[in-house]
Parts: structure tokens; C-alpha cells; sequence
């Protein structure tokens, strides 16, 4: 199995987007995401957490990452179907990164 590094991003912060939610949007967010986490089962490795810019620099066209989660796959193509289904498409567009080994190690 291969690992990969899943980024959240949006043209909005993490901290704006939860700022601007109600605490039913909140919890119905988490819900979803709970939901997708029990699809993934043991392909979900490390849920993550969201994250905040440390700076207010613009992020360029990707957006902001707004969290992550480490999954792990046979390939990108499972990894891709994985998170074709991930509550986060519905409000920014997801980077697949693969974990590489450490080179020497």
C-alpha cells in the first residue's frame, strides 16, 4: 500500500469558513465528514486536522489549504476514488499528494 497526503483547499481560510457557519452547518459538516471517514475504513490512516494560514500572503490560484488527512491506496487511481465522494468537493478542490520513502533511510 502507498500513502498519500490529501490537502483541503478553498479561496476561504479555515477559520473563516468556520467562523461563518452556523453551529448546525458545523455540525452537519462534521457529520459528513464522519460519514466519508467510516466509507474509507482503513484506507484513512491519519484523519488530520484543518489548518490555519500562519500569514495572510495570497495563496495563488490553488486556495488556501484548510487541513489534511493521510490516506494510503494500491495506486492514485484508488486514492482519486477515495476522495471522489469527500464532503470538501462541495466547497474547494482537493491535492493528492504520494509519500515518498526518505531517501538513505
Amino acid at each position: 500500500m502507498e500513502k498519500y497526503l490529501v490537502l483541503y483547499r478553498s479561496k476561504m481560510t479555515m477559520g473563516e469558513q468556520m467562523a461563518g457557519s452556523t453551529p448546525e452547518e458545523m455540525k452537519a459538516g462534521m457529520d459528513a465528514w464522519m460519514a466519508w471517514g467510516a466509507a474509507a475504513g482503513d484506507a484513512l490512516v491519519d484523519w488530520g486536522v484543518p489548518t490555519m494560514p500562519t500569514s495572510q500572503d495570497d495563496p495563488g490560484p490553488a486556495g488556501w489549504i484548510g487541513g489534511y488527512s493521510i490516506v494510503q491506496g494500491e495506486d492514485l487511481a484508488s486514492v482519486q476514488a477515495l476522495v471522489a465522494g469527500h464532503p470538501h468537493n462541495q466547497m474547494g478542490t482537493i491535492e493528492i499528494l504520494q509519500m515518498l520513502p526518505m531517501p538513505g533511510a
